[in-house]
């Protein structure tokens, strides 16, 4: 379904299902609803729906800057594995054959195996690693004869440290829970508080009081939504896609 179309649907039937509770509390309701509640209940909104807003936006930046981060993070993997080869060039043979076709394998398993892996939230298979395995025994099997090839040799090496540690943050991205169910029942629970609380208020016309509720319900369904969708950076709304291995494919090749 579209994401789009999905959030609709998600905002209006939270909008519609708080406002036919508004409707009925305020209809039938004995005490809820009237003027002499609104100091109570307007303090007790105030500490409730502020304390979810904070969890609310801490979470939402949190899962934003996840996803920036992965984004990020798949550039510099990409980059390092080409600046590795690159660096191997400059190596006798056959290791920089070996070290550009091994660079090679890898950016194809993770484009074509580790990528829609981790779009179908499945674990991440040890292929990858192992690649970076052979392509380390590549270069530490490398014979430096001249002081600018045992340069290049050590530049190659740490870009491939590079490669290694921006992989594992990419694993960690793709199968850790990014919210936790914990989160998820503070925010779901604070979120159904915070829309049942303006029941308590009174002194606004029925109409008036189920759109106001209604808006509130909605709104916070759409930022839920949206954490929903960040939670896991490469699959769902903001998913991030592979085009750095792409052009490290084509460099490499």
């Amino acid at each position: 379904m579209n994401i789009y179309l999905s959030g609709v649907i998600w905002v209006v039937g939270a909008s519609a299902v708080a406002g036919v509770s508004a409707y009925v509390v305020r209809r039938f309701g004995q005490d809820e609803g009237r003027p002499g509640n609104n100091d109570a209940a307007g303090q007790v909104f105030t500490i409730v729906a502020g304390l979810h807003a904070v969890l609310v936006a801490f979470v939402l930046i949190a899962q934003f800057d996840a996803v920036t981060q992965a984004r990020k993070g798949s550039y510099t993997e990409a980059q390092a594995l080409v600046a590795a080869a690159w660096s191997a060039d400059s190596l006798p043979e056959p290791t920089r054959s070996q070290v550009r076709a091994h660079s090679a394998d890898y950016a194809s398993t993770v484009l074509d195996e580790e990528w829609p892996q981790m779009r179908a939230d499945t674990e991440v298979s040890r292929s990858g690693w192992e690649q970076l395995d052979r392509i380390q025994v590549d270069l530490a099997k490398a014979k430096a004869d001249e002081n600018w090839q045992e340069e290049r040799k050590t530049r190659a090496t740490e870009a491939l440290t590079v490669v290694a540690e921006a992989r594992q943050q990419r694993v960690q991205q793709a199968n850790g829970d990014q919210v936790g169910a914990v989160v998820w029942f503070a925010l779901i629970l604070g979120s159904v508080i915070s829309t049942l609380l303006p029941n308590l208020f009174g002194g606004t016309r029925l109409g008036t009081h189920v759109i106001i509720v209604s808006t509130l319900a909605g709104t916070i369904t759409l930022l839920l939504f949206a954490i929903y969708q960040l939670q896991n950076p490469f699959s769902g709304g903001a998913v991030v896609e592979p085009d750095a291995f792409r052009n490290a494919l084509e460099r490499l090749r």
